[in-house]
């Protein structure tokens, strides 16, 4: 099986970014990055190992039973690695209705600056995006399936922040294509022990569709919920169109115009911009290339989901 792997981001934040958001979703009353002018509102937009099917029901949304969520409203998240600061988190509240929220050392850490800090979050008003940074093929082609202890381990983080069962966590994935073998069975067996351990399993991947050898195209997302539908998917997507770059409207772009319609929250600027896919949105980010918060300038990820607390996390 010919695979395409497309780094999602670098593991190693560009210079002068700490922060910069791992895995990490507007339009009318947009308000851009600073110095950017309004836009309008965007459309909505062989040889491998058998691998079990987890599906409950083919093209499926997998929304959480117990995530606030309708049919028709949209909200505003953002997500980076290093915790912003308690006297942030007001003006940051102004704009946003969840945030990301680490489990582990995000990528390229070696601290998690996330620990201990739900109730200071919740207090503040936010929703949760689960995250728990997973493995990379590198890591994995040489060693037997560390899936199920991984599980496990986000599984242990999430109780001990505090988070109940029932609670989304979500697998940081950093490459793109079509998963090899090995990194699909991870997936598989992580969430399998997420599951086991009353949580509910979602995976952050890409949606961003990879051209292969022989012929046509495949994203992460699409690869992946073709064998696991029942995941709950965040979607990477800061190709412009669709995304409409940095920018944090009153309406946020709904998932599924992220070129994912299974998508139940939509990553759709990143910091810092990849001109390799948001060249059409240069103008919308700042000068030294980030994505910075309305008010203080934190660089971030902005994200747009159905619910305002997309991993079940304030109970």
């Amino acid at each position: 099986m010919f695979t395409v792997m497309l780094l999602l981001k670098p593991l190693a934040p560009a210079a002068g970014n700490p922060a910069s958001a791992a895995g990490s979703a507007a339009i009318p009353d947009l308000a851009p990055a600073a110095g950017s002018a309004a836009i309008p509102d965007p459309a909505p937009a062989a040889g491998s190992a058998a691998l079990p099917n987890l599906a409950p029901a083919a093209g499926s949304l997998a929304i959480p039973d117990n995530a606030p969520r309708s049919a028709h409203a949209t909200y505003l998240g953002f997500d980076r690695n290093d915790y912003p600061g308690d006297e942030n988190l007001p003006v940051l509240r102004q704009t946003f209705a969840y945030t990301g929220y680490w489990l582990s050392n995000p990528p390229a850490s070696k601290v998690n600056t996330w620990s201990g800090k739900r109730e200071t979050v919740l207090r503040a008003g936010f929703g949760f995006l689960l995250l728990f940074n997973g493995r990379a093929y590198a890591q994995l082609k040489s060693s037997s399936n560390p899936g199920a202890a991984d599980g496990a381990s986000a599984a242990r983080a999430a109780h001990a922040e505090g988070f109940h069962k029932g609670s989304v966590i979500f697998l940081d994935q950093e490459e793109g294509g079509r998963m090899l073998t090995e990194q699909k069975q991870y997936v598989l067996a992580w969430a399998a022990a997420v599951r086991q351990a009353g949580y509910r399993p979602g995976v952050y991947c890409s949606g961003i569709e990879i051209p292969e050898r022989a012929g046509g195209s495949i994203s992460t997302a699409r690869d992946l919920h073709d064998s696991a539908p029942d995941l709950t998917f965040w979607v990477a997507n800061d190709s412009c169109p669709p995304s409409p770059g940095c920018a944090f409207p009153h309406t946020s772009p709904p998932p599924e115009s992220s070129g994912a319609d299974f998508a139940y929250v939509w990553q759709f600027a990143q910091s810092p911009i990849r001109p390799q896919f948001a060249a059409a949105c240069t103008h919308r980010y700042n000068p030294d290339g980030n994505c910075y918060s309305p008010g203080p300038k934190l660089h971030l990820d902005v994200n747009s989901s159905r619910s305002p607390d997309p991993s079940h996390g304030r109970n």
